[in-house]
């Protein structure tokens, strides 16, 4: 594999013992890549975006929303592409009304809509766009044969973008967002219209971006696998509305919810728990009819699911606390309105 000409800024704090005189494990957040204050934008009577607060670090954050809920419509806010009726946005430390050129020469854009050159090569039109972002022509056409060969279309580059699948369409997309090395790509509905193997390749590409190349990525998308695959952040938009934003992996456990699985006469295990006050449910879980989720209001559920198992002569396979779920955060910031959508593989 050939080797960039460029080196890929990293957007996140350098692992070192010590920065800025701070020693490990006592450094501060890094600084947040993008801000946003007050932001509103309306087309006629529809608010498509609806006083939006946010301050994003460098990660890979997945912009979730149904379709329709304005996450393009921030992305194109966000790049300087769309200007706002209200409120004020940063992104990589320049204001996108002010500075939407020097925003756009740090941060690449892979958007929804299929809008490529049909009758140029993949090597043509991603070294074109190299050339637009300031590099010299040779350099130019070295990066568009590197990006190329990292993205899957090593051996395919020379040919006309036209004959190439919805799948290796995308990649192109993908190829010229990264070209210049920003460090910031926006990637508007990637996997859209793939298939679930090219869906899948495409999500590697996506983590390998972030982790191996250090470039921070807002990955919009209004599938919940998509952004639980690849995320280690989660921004939910709803109506124009931006309902929570906070890391994966703070999700934690479900408060009072217990996933237990036993082996016999099941019936009469919940019949049991049922007159002792603890209500449950079945199939919740992985949507496993082994499994039994259950209420309990404190650590004493725990005695009384035990007690019960042995009541009804049922072997305890499995006890746990049920984790929380990018679902769970979902359902309880939105509802379940448009959880079908966001659930399933259709783009």
């Amino acid at each position: 594999m050939s080797t960039s000409t460029t080196t890929a800024p990293t957007a996140t704090t350098p692992p070192v013992s010590q920065v800025d005189g701070v020693p490990s494990g006592q450094q501060p957040s890094p600084a947040p890549i993008i801000e946003v204050r007050g932001l509103r934008k309306t087309y006629r009577r529809v608010v498509a975006l609806d006083a939006i607060e946010l301050a994003i670090p460098p990660a890979s954050v997945g912009l979730l929303g149904a379709n329709g809920a304005g996450k393009t419509t921030l992305i194109r806010t966000l790049l300087g592409l769309a200007k706002p009726d209200q409120g004020s946005a940063s992104v990589v430390g320049f204001d996108t009304q002010t500075q939407g050129v020097k925003v756009r020469e740090y941060v690449g854009y892979m958007p929804e809509a299929d809008a490529l050159p049909m009758g140029t090569t993949a090597a043509d039109f991603v070294g074109h766009m190299a050339e637009m972002s300031g590099l010299p022509a040779r350099a130019a056409r070295q990066r568009a044969a590197d990006v190329l060969y990292q993205v899957g279309l090593g051996e395919e580059r020379y040919r006309l973008i036209k004959g190439f699948s919805t799948g290796m369409r995308q990649r192109v997309k993908l190829a010229q967002s990264i070209v210049h090395d920003p460090r910031l790509v926006f990637l508007d509905e990637p996997t859209a219209g793939m298939d679930p193997q090219g869906r899948e390749e495409m999500l590697e590409l996506v983590e390998r971006i972030y982790r191996g190349l250090g470039i921070a990525v807002v990955f919009s998308s209004h599938i919940l696998e998509d952004i639980e695959r690849v995320c280690d952040y989660v921004v939910i938009i709803d109506g124009g509305r931006v309902v929570t934003a906070q890391p994966l992996g703070d999700l934690g456990t479900e408060h009072g919810e217990v996933i237990v699985r036993v082996e016999g006469d099941v019936a009469a295990f919940e019949r049991i728990l049922k007159q002792q006050g603890y209500p449950l449910q079945r199939g919740r879980v992985d949507g496993s009819t082994d499994d039994l989720v259950v209420h309990i209001d404190d650590d004493g559920g725990y005695d009384v699911i035990r007690d019960a198992a042995v009541a009804a002569g049922v072997a305890l396979r499995s006890l746990r606390s049920r984790s929380r779920s990018l679902e769970d955060l979902y359902l309880r910031n939105v509802g379940e309105g448009s959880l079908e959508e966001v659930r399933g593989g259709n783009s």
